[in-house]
């Protein structure tokens, strides 16, 4: 018998519980330590001014955050199953379970070349216009700016998943995300606080009263698919145990 998923009694997660829950994972404790040299870098070396261009790594990543979550994580499930595993542990997944915490976050495999491939490129940019001081640029919009809006965006996501007393930001971000996973999954594709300005540029959104009298997509929680779809059963049995799932989570996931 696999082990069961438990969650935990609403009272463990005070801030500090939330913090542990984010920082087992990989992907947050890595990129952490990526902004955190970043900003000890950049207080030593860089001039004071670069600073000034933190703000362009976080409307950059909220972007980034759009398009990731739109483009990629929704992408129609793949025949093949190599690549519908891939996209379960991204994303669909995410969907299936949506209170398991250790799904919550975005893998490693996805956010550390994001980083390494947004900070080269742009470093290399600049310093092929003769930009000068383009590394301290790269790295003030890149591991400063834009990973700082990542850390927020993953608590944002993971407290509006777990049931507990939430600030006015987090139960806004929490009503809207709600809406995302339970009525329409084709709608408000963004998480972070702001981030609804996007989705309304992008035509993503939908007034939240109308979302309430909306018809609940068939299958909402398997994005479209039949519970039952041989892939999604392939892909529940191989992360079974990666992901703490218990045979009757499994059993009744194929049935909702």
């Amino acid at each position: 018998m696999r082990s069961k998923h438990r969650s935990k009694p609403d009272h463990d997660y005070e801030p500090m519980m939330r913090l542990r829950i984010m920082f087992s994972h990989a992907a947050v404790a890595i990129m952490a330590v990526a902004c955190g040299v970043g900003v000890i870098a950049l207080a030593i070396y860089a001039p004071l001014w670069v600073w000034a261009l933190v703000p362009l790594g976080v409307g950059a990543q909220m972007l980034n955050e759009y398009n990731l979550h739109r483009y990629v994580f929704h992408l129609p499930p793949p025949r093949r199953q190599w690549a519908f595993d891939l996209l379960y542990m991204a994303h669909y997944g995410h969907h299936d379970f949506p209170t398991n915490t250790k799904m919550f976050f975005v893998p490693i495999w996805v956010a550390l070349p994001i980083l390494v491939v947004n900070s080269v490129a742009l470093w290399a940019v600049l310093a092929l216009l003769g930009v000068s001081h383009a590394l301290w640029i790269a790295v003030a919009i890149v591991p400063v700016g834009a990973v700082l809006t990542f850390l927020g965006y993953e608590w944002f996501h993971m407290t509006a998943h777990l049931n507990l007393p939430k600030t006015r930001i987090e139960r806004y971000v929490t009503t809207l995300h709600n809406q995302h996973h339970f009525r329409d999954f084709s709608k408000w594709f963004h998480v972070s606080p702001g981030g609804a300005v996007i989705d309304r540029a992008m035509g993503t959104a939908i007034d939240r009263d109308a979302l309430k009298h909306q018809q609940r997509i068939e299958f909402i929680r398997t994005l479209g698919m039949r519970p039952d779809d041989p892939r999604l059963v392939a892909a529940r049995g191989r992360f079974a145990e990666k992901y703490n799932l218990s045979d009757a989570e499994i059993a009744r996931a194929a049935t909702v």
